[in-house]
């Protein structure tokens, strides 16, 4: 007789998907973006109990947020002094901005390779949304804009994962463009993903890796130019 279990006789429970964001998904978006606006800048002290509180939910979905942000480097956890909000590390800039480099290149030469029509007008249309964000002096929803179109280059290459590897490592990054984020860098910024875009509707894997590569570099530049105005939100790089 056979003992051996077979995976069709196994009983399993149906699992019902949720499309709405959980609570800790709401917390944790509140509370990046508050963080990369610089409504909590860095060094705040921020509790569990009174951001529960304020937001008017239980700790628990708090506490999951927090842990989520400490991961990304937006929050240090101390269990004896507490947790606050993280000075920028310009050692981890540089490191993502070598990440990103790395990746976002080889994406691009991959979209040289791979994209339909329908997949470059997908970009086409967020340069459009892009220049209205600017036109409406919506600095927030640029930069939104800006994830956007990175994200859906690796999404419309096939390659989604490597967006979720770089998400993993950008967060001092992403608050050194907030800081930076006027209307001319926002504009520099646009000109930049036009060549990208250009490239890749030219299929033009050269071009496309040299215009990735001269928009990540200028983060450089950046971080010197937000020191110099904000040099206390920065880590001591000497300690």
């Amino acid at each position: 007789m056979n003992q051996t279990t077979q995976a069709a006789d196994l009983s399993l429970p149906i699992i019902r998907q949720h499309t709405q964001p959980t609570v800790a998904d709401q917390v944790f978006d509140v509370l990046q973006q508050r963080i990369l606006t610089l409504e909590l800048p860095p060094q705040t002290k921020i509790s569990e109990t009174d951001t529960a509180k304020k937001m008017g939910v239980s700790r628990q979905p708090v506490r999951e947020a927090f842990k989520r942000l400490a991961k990304l480097g937006f929050l240090e956890i101390r269990p004896q002094s507490g947790t606050t909000v993280s000075l920028i590390s310009e050692d981890a800039v540089l490191r993502a901005r070598f990440i990103r480099t790395a990746l976002e290149v080889k994406t691009c030469r991959t979209a040289c390779e791979t994209y339909s029509d329908a997949d470059v007008q997908v970009l086409q249309t967020h340069i459009t949304e892009q220049r209205a964000a600017i036109a409406a002096k919506d600095r927030d929803r640029f930069h939104a804009l800006d994830d956007h179109f990175h994200s859906d280059i690796c999404n419309l290459a096939g390659v989604p994962f490597v967006w979720e590897m770089i998400q993993e490592s950008k967060a001092h990054m992403d608050r050194i463009r907030m800081l930076s984020l006027d209307t001319s860098s926002q504009q520099l910024a646009l000109g930049e993903h036009i060549a990208i875009v250009e490239a890749i509707t030219a299929r033009s894997a050269d071009d496309a890796e040299a215009a990735m590569t001269r928009h990540l570099s200028r983060i450089v530049v950046l971080v010197e130019d937000v020191k110099l105005q904000r040099h206390s939100f920065f880590q001591d790089t000497d300690a």
